[in-house]
């Protein structure tokens, strides 16, 4: 610019009226995540929830923030932005539903270099549709252009959710006990964990991501890499609330070995039967591509499982029957006894242990 030019933020490279534009083009996907408690209108300095409409007593609020990682990294490689928006919420309900919480509002944080309001309304459309598939209201948001900050093309995403619990229905380790059954729920595939290794094996494996992928010809690789993380709240809410499940835990980071200790008192020990499930093809492709150690996968993968039950033994049938009714698919993974807080995966060639 020369000297006697004039200065504006939009030649500083933040346009108002883009984002503006962006604020009216979402307002319908907000909209439709109305539930009782909210309606999603944007555009205040903040969301409202009311607590008394959503029909809780004597509630606690429970929070969670989370965001997606580098799977973020393959969406905007291969321009598939519409899933990692599900991503966002996923990693902050499923946190909510094992303390017990019903999920009531979501916010989201999206920050990039400049605005591609066809990209932004891509990745929000999945936000909605988390929420939607959550049962709570996406009430706000902020949106971010910050050039200098992020490389052209690139964008991040943070999501942040409130939740509530009936002080009586709170899922505490104290609930859990010797004998106690694990039951495990499939995952959708990677879901939004271990990316940075997924990323370093394409690039020097040479992965032809826009190929059909070697474990399922039906399949695209950068889909199957993609799909979103599952969303476990509407299949386990009915069975929290009638005392069925004693704890939960979603299978992020860390893996089966770390987050499931995370949940029992410091005098039990949860023992994972390897040969209980058949790892999906996508894991096993990771495996054997990487030379991946069953500890390295017990850690870092999921290995199938998104999410752990612990019940009754007497409660197993009903329990696994409400479930598969829901949707979900259901394996009897193992099992707690006494013995150190920790987790152990065996058989089927798995020996490792976690202490908790």
């Amino acid at each position: 610019m020369s000297a006697g030019d004039s200065y504006t933020y939009a030649k500083a490279g933040v346009s108002i009226e883009t984002g503006n534009a962006l604020v009216k083009m979402i307002a319908p996907l907000a909209r439709a995540t109305r539930r009782p408690g909210a309606d999603a209108d944007l555009g205040g300095f903040g969301g409202f929830f009311d607590l008394k409409a959503a029909g809780f007593e004597d509630p606690l609020l429970v929070a969670a923030n989370d965001g997606v990682g580098t799977k973020l990294k393959l969406a905007i490689e291969s321009g598939k932005h519409d899933t990692v928006g599900i991503d966002l919420v996923a990693m902050c309900v499923n946190d909510l539903i094992v303390q017990g919480a019903e999920p009531l509002f979501f916010l989201d944080y999206f920050a990039t270099a400049q605005l591609d309001n066809e990209q932004a309304a891509a990745v929000v459309a999945g936000i909605a549709e988390g929420c939607k598939q959550a049962g709570c209201a996406l009430i706000g948001g902020e949106t971010a252009e910050m050039p200098g900050m992020y490389a052209n093309g690139d964008y991040d995403l943070a999501g942040f959710c409130v939740g509530a619990v009936e002080r009586s229905d709170v899922l505490t380790s104290d609930r859990v006990g010797d004998g106690d059954v694990l039951l495990g729920l499939a995952s959708a595939g990677i879901h939004s964990n271990g990316y940075s290794l997924v990323r370093r094996l394409a690039a020097d494996k040479g992965w032809q991501l826009d190929r059909p992928a070697p474990f399922e010809e039906n399949t695209v690789l950068i889909d199957a890499l993609l799909a979103p993380t599952k969303i476990y709240v509407k299949s386990l809410l009915p069975l929290i609330r009638g005392g069925k499940i004693h704890a939960m835990a979603h299978i992020t980071g860390g893996g089966l070995l770390e987050n499931i200790p995370r949940v029992l008192p410091e005098s039990l020990h949860a023992h994972v039967d390897a040969a209980s499930w058949t790892q999906p093809p996508l894991m096993a492709f990771l495996q054997a591509q990487g030379n991946i150690a069953h500890e390295e996968m017990a850690r870092t993968f999921n290995c199938g499982i998104g999410m752990a039950v612990a019940v009754d033994e007497s409660d197993v049938a009903d329990v696994t029957a409400a479930l598969e009714a829901a949707g979900e698919i259901v394996h009897r993974i193992g099992h707690i006894a006494a013995g150190a807080r920790g987790c152990t995966v065996s058989g089927n060639g798995w020996s490792v242990m976690h202490d908790g």
